[in-house]
């Protein structure tokens, strides 16, 4: 059986610290082509130097090293730096919603909900907040709640990063249970963003699993002609076409399992011919 959702996907975490973390013009190592957002609100990208007051301004700097360092890999590092920006002005809403996505990396999640909360207190309604505190109740299965906010987000008629979040809600849709549900958000976050590997990926697994190996295979070729697809997908592609009987086209994924990746699980799979697993 294929699992479902994110919980094998090599891409998950990166393309949704891609989405929801970073800043303008700064993309995680890997990820950088799967698209931006800013994280905190809007009004600040109009603000100038001479707008800025002085403790805002270091502030907002420490916050941009702490954004650098947890995109690569510095989670502590990138903490401390929070910390700092938090400081110099503890009224900075954006350093609270970054704080959170800090201790959800390292897996603190009450700390965690206490710094998105503690940003929508500060800025009530920012969505880049709701969003980030959305991905954290589904991370802790409060998948009601998580959906609740993810609408919040997306209610919101000027957010311009609905495709994030219909991924991020389609996501826990389906780790809830709800796969019908899951498969229609996950086709609008496609529709949005139709280079997102994850949208795909999960769209065909949800697919593959209802027998609709047909449309299955649509997304997932799709996928797999491209330099995102990996050991995953091309595993999922395998089981795709062997499902729909075409020899040639499991021998030809087979080839680039083995040449691309031939040390992961699902080439160890692939040898084995367990395409149960």
């Amino acid at each position: 059986m294929v699992d479902s959702v994110d919980r094998r996907s090599a891409w998950a975490t990166c393309i949704l610290l891609a989405l929801v973390v970073l800043g303008a013009g700064t993309g995680l190592s890997g990820c950088s082509s799967l698209g931006k957002t800013s994280v905190g609100p809007q009004s600040a990208q109009y603000l100038t130097a001479s707008d800025e007051p002085e403790v805002r301004r270091r502030a907002r700097i420490r916050l941009e090293l702490a954004v650098s360092y947890l995109a690569h890999g510095q989670t502590k590092v990138a903490l401390d730096e929070v910390k700092q920006s938090l400081a110099a002005d503890p009224t900075y809403a954006d350093a609270y919603n970054v704080r959170g996505l800090v201790y959800m990396r390292l897996n603190d999640f009450a700390q965690a909900d206490e710094s998105f909360q503690r940003a929508l207190a500060l800025h009530p309604g920012d969505v880049d907040a709701l969003h980030n505190r959305g991905w954290l109740l589904c991370q802790q299965q409060k998948y009601s709640e998580s959906d609740q906010l993810f609408a919040r987000v997306l209610a919101d008629p000027s957010y311009a990063g609905r495709g994030k979040t219909l991924m991020a809600q389609g996501l826990c849709q389906a780790r809830a249970g709800d796969h019908a549900l899951a498969e229609k958000t996950l086709l609008s976050a496609y529709e949005i963003d139709a280079g997102n590997p994850v949208v795909a990926y999960n769209i065909g697994v949800l697919q593959y699993q209802r027998g609709e190996f047909k449309r299955a295979q649509f997304y997932v070729r799709r996928l797999n002609n491209t330099e995102l697809a990996n050991a995953e997908s091309l595993w999922l592609g395998i089981k795709i076409e062997r499902a729909l009987k075409d020899p040639v086209a499991v021998r030809q994924l087979g080839d680039q399992l083995r040449r691309r990746f031939p040390d992961s699980r699902e080439h160890a799979a692939f040898q084995r011919g367990a395409f149960d697993e």
